[in-house]
């Protein structure tokens, strides 16, 4: 038995695909289970209404194929975020927070990832830093109290982008239940903005970081960044976590139209799985 899981990002599977299709294409490619994406699409918001007949399809194709989901990407908040000037977004966003919890407690989820923002179209104040956070504390009472895991995403805007940054609001709300979850590309931008090291960041989450997107970058750039062709230290940023107790982790990529989205899908594995070979044995 593998001592660590290496979970796999939905959106890098063709929207059209069904969920047993998904789950089927993520196993044949070496992943132990799929992270769902709950975006800012009305699309994806929509799950957070599933019916019970919906929610028992999702645990049929998870038993049939024989690997489940066991984690949300949650950036519905992008549009609807915690911290939001507009009274209505900001309940809209306590809204989506109760139903992910409670999306998560009917599938077997453990973990949610939380985008690091207080806000992202509008501007940010010393009101959406406050109205985020105390926001944030009643979206951790929601998770403690359906023993759901939260962890910030470090994202790619000032505001989190870097695990000291999320640390500030894990010690706020001091709950077992919110820890960071960070990107390791973006972290690895941050760190070269602030001529930091990503494993000293990391270790600033000691105690905190529930599992680690591993994700590839160029300075500048935050998306659809091929494994192997950027700066990140795949190397230093397992070593770092898994001395640090991470043993969950998610290959975060995107699907483009017209690849060959399968063998995409088993090279980010057996890349990811060949700096896992090298750092933990």
């Amino acid at each position: 038995m593998s001592s660590y899981l290496l979970g796999l990002y939905e959106k890098s599977m063709p929207g059209t695909l069904t969920w047993a299709e998904k789950l089927q294409a993520a196993k044949n490619a070496g992943f132990d289970y799929v992270e769902l994406s709950i975006d800012e699409t009305d699309a994806k918001l929509a799950r957070l209404d599933m019916t019970d007949g919906e929610v028992d399809e999702v645990i049929a194709a998870m038993r049939a194929v024989g690997l489940p989901f066991r984690s949300i990407c949650l950036s519905g908040h992008r549009k609807y975020p915690l911290g939001c000037p507009d009274p209505e977004k900001q309940r809209r966003s306590l809204e989506i927070m109760e139903k992910a919890v409670k999306l998560a407690a009917r599938l077997g989820i453990r973990t949610i990832q939380l985008a690091g923002y207080d806000v992202y179209y509008e501007e940010g104040s010393e009101k959406t830093r406050a109205d985020f956070l105390k926001n944030l504390k009643l979206a951790t009472e929601m998770a403690a109290k359906e023993g759901i895991q939260m962890g910030f995403e470090t994202m790619e805007t000032p505001f989190m982008d870097n695990v000291d940054k999320a640390m500030h609001y894990v010690k706020e709300v001091d709950s077992p239940y919110l820890g960071v979850y960070p990107d390791s590309g973006n972290i690895t931008n941050a760190a070269l903005l602030y001529k930091d090291d990503v494993a000293a960041d990391l270790e600033r989450g000691r105690g905190h970081i529930v599992a680690v997107h591993l994700k590839e970058t160029v300075p500048g750039k935050y998306r659809e960044i091929p494994y192997g062709t950027g700066h990140v230290d795949f190397d230093k940023i397992i070593r770092t976590s898994w001395g640090l107790g991470v043993r969950r982790y998610v290959a975060e990529f995107w699907y483009k139209e017209g690849t060959d989205w399968e063998a995409e899908l088993k090279n980010a594995n057996d890349f990811i799985r060949g700096h896992f070979s090298k750092v933990t044995e």
